[in-house]
């Protein structure tokens, strides 16, 4: 079977202007101007926001296939850039964020197939619960803190009984609100304010929000307790919460109230609200926020548990609090990339968030480099885009079970990856915006108030 060349060099090209086009955006955010910025951020979008609108059928720059490889590429460095985060710099080896993906991405398309149903309860639900979630955590915190040295299975009980008390509140105020938004929706012949259009992007924006709150509380809940565990025992129980996970969704039907979900048989029937501007925006919130999380005090302080956990300690560093925290901000952007990836292809199956699928967020840091986020974004486009696109392509042409060697050729890159430069394709380098800020240099005078300069 011979391979088509042209189309090797093509995908080829789009590559590389993939790569270049994610360089020269961050360079663009790194400009000292802040209209510089905001032009370039504009002109990002509209770049491919033109592609996609205005180009021939006989000639696409973009097709179908394009498209959706760019919409997976962005949700998939959501994902990598919270395990990064977990992994990288903090040094909390996980397997679970493909589990907290999958969360988002049925929580997300639970609301708005919900919504589309005409059935409320799946937004006013998880809006009221994470709410009520939320407060019954900062109130047990607040709790806890007055007594010093509890133990953690204890704090743990506090929360999980604060957590229920606060889901079954939520079900009983979800049902009293429902029949008041019922008739918002209106009817077939005669659509109310709810059944819009409009309606509709403005609950998928608050659904996928959301699917990353819900994602950030059980990560809150779960991590409590297993943090305490060692690094590797903490890889085994993340990697057995995401098994738990995937068996929940495949008797999600049977197991948990949701019929709408199918169980194994796979979720259909969710609206297809992901577009470019989406994935953009979703994108962009997820890189801006761990960019400023880690150059500020907080993410200094996550750095150092990676570093030396007796020395944080020494340094008067809650080691606990700053392993949980990067563990809910990763899970967070997980949920995030799980809600944009649902309403981008319409349909979930319990399959797409296999413990062994999970591994591919792992490999894609450790490609990019532990504690790059530039690497992470690079190596999660470029893995889209190279492996899972033209790879897949050129081996389906040779036969229907061809495509399947990937999976045999993935390890064996890793390999040679680990032997020739362990620490990644970039190592810890970062490129333009994601560069840690330039601080300007102290002077005598602005350490001491009382040194003044000299009039002339």
């Amino acid at each position: 079977m011979e391979i088509n060349l042209g189309f090797l060099f093509i995908s080829t090209i789009k590559i590389v202007v993939v790569l270049g086009y994610l360089y020269a955006l961050l360079a663009v955010l790194g400009h000292a101007s802040k209209w510089v910025q905001i032009g370039g951020l504009l002109a990002a979008f509209g770049i491919i926001q033109l592609i996609f609108s205005f180009q021939p059928e006989d000639a696409q720059i973009i097709n179908d296939f394009d498209r959706g490889l760019l919409f997976q590429a962005c949700t998939m460095t959501m994902v990598a850039l919270g395990l990064n985060l977990i992994y990288g710099f903090n040094g909390q080896f996980s397997l679970g964020q493909w589990g907290f993906y999958g969360i988002g991405a049925y929580a997300a398309a639970d609301i708005t197939w919900r919504w589309t149903n005409n059935d409320a309860r799946g937004l006013t639900g998880v809006a009221i619960g994470a709410t009520l979630v939320a407060v019954a955590i900062f109130g047990v915190r607040r709790l806890i803190a007055r007594y010093k040295g509890m133990p953690v299975m204890s704090a743990f009980t506090l929360y999980l009984i604060g957590t229920i008390v606060a889901c079954a509140l939520t079900m009983l105020i979800a049902g009293a609100l429902d029949p008041a938004l019922k008739p918002l929706f209106g009817t077939k012949d005669a659509p109310g304010i709810f059944a819009s259009e409009w309606a509709l992007q403005i609950v998928f924006f608050f659904a996928v929000l959301l699917a990353g709150i819900v994602a950030a509380e059980i990560s809150f809940l779960f991590g409590l307790p297993v943090l305490t565990l060692g690094s590797d025992y903490f890889g085994i129980a993340t990697l057995g919460f995401t098994i738990v996970i995937n068996t929940l969704m495949v008797n999600s039907d049977t197991l948990l109230p949701f019929p709408e979900m199918k169980g194994g048989r796979g979720m259909i029937g969710i609206p297809k609200v992901t577009n470019w501007f989406w994935a953009f925006l979703f994108l962009l919130i997820v890189v801006i926020v761990m960019r400023n999380v880690l150059h500020s005090s907080t993410g200094r302080a996550i750095l150092s548990v990676r570093e030396d956990e007796t020395a944080a300690k020494v340094m008067g560093i809650n080691v606990a609090d700053y392993k949980l925290l990067p563990f809910v901000i990763g899970s967070l952007f997980a949920g995030l990339g799980g809600g944009v990836y649902a309403h981008f292809i319409g349909f979930l199956s319990p399959g797409t968030f296999d413990f062994l699928v999970g591994f591919n967020p792992l490999i894609i840091i450790v490609f990019g480099g532990l504690g790059s986020m530039s690497g992470t974004i690079f190596a999660s486009f470029g893995w889209m885009f190279f492996l899972e696109g033209l790879l897949r392509t050129i081996l389906g042409q040779f036969g229907t079970e061809a495509p399947t060697w990937r999976f045999v050729l993935y390890p064996i890159t890793l390999l040679l990856l680990m032997l020739l430069r362990p620490q990644g394709l970039l190592g810890s380098a970062e490129v333009g915006f994601l560069r840690a800020p330039k601080i300007a240099a102290r002077t005598a005078a602005s350490d001491n108030p009382a040194v003044t300069t000299p009039v002339k």
